[in-house]
């Protein structure tokens, strides 16, 4: 039998303690499936997709696109993100401007700051209740399209 010392309990609280602490500091992941409805998508089908005529969505702040970004992506900022970093998320709480991706019939690869950004996610879900028909969801986002060395501008 496992006998508890005070020495042993205070070392399993610390360390508790620390495991805690350090995931709270972690932002929260966005889900690793896409809403219903969604293609998730990796930066191969992206290529693929953009050579078809797709159109690349840029879900980060107006100034994080200005730095650089996808070649060829549309800026549509999910910004300001007020409602929680969660899937049931209150769309209604944040902005977001669809006038610059009119046509909901086309094709469109949503994507942000990879799966702690919850800006793509959340742009993705209210452009499916919206109506638009051809989404997908580059979860993985711009830090793994310049770690492949992909086109930016």
């Amino acid at each position: 039998m496992l006998k508890i010392t005070p020495l042993r309990l205070v070392q399993t609280l610390a360390l508790t303690l620390l495991v805690s602490a350090a995931q709270a500091g972690d932002p929260p992941q966005t889900p690793t499936t896409p809403p219903t409805g969604i293609n998730l998508v990796e930066a191969d089908q992206v290529v693929k997709l953009q050579a078809e005529g797709a159109i690349l969505v840029d879900a980060r702040k107006a100034a994080e696109f200005a730095e650089a970004s996808i070649k060829g992506a549309v800026s549509v900022p999910y910004d300001p993100e007020v409602s929680a970093k969660d899937a049931n998320f209150d769309p209604s709480r944040d902005k977001y401007d669809l006038g610059k991706i009119p046509d909901k019939s086309k094709n469109y690869v949503v994507f942000c700051n990879a799966s702690a950004c919850w800006k793509s996610f959340k742009l993705v879900t209210v452009m499916a209740r919206e109506g638009y028909k051809n989404l997908y969801w580059y979860r993985n986002g711009f830090p793994d399209w310049k770690a492949r060395k992909l086109p930016v501008e």
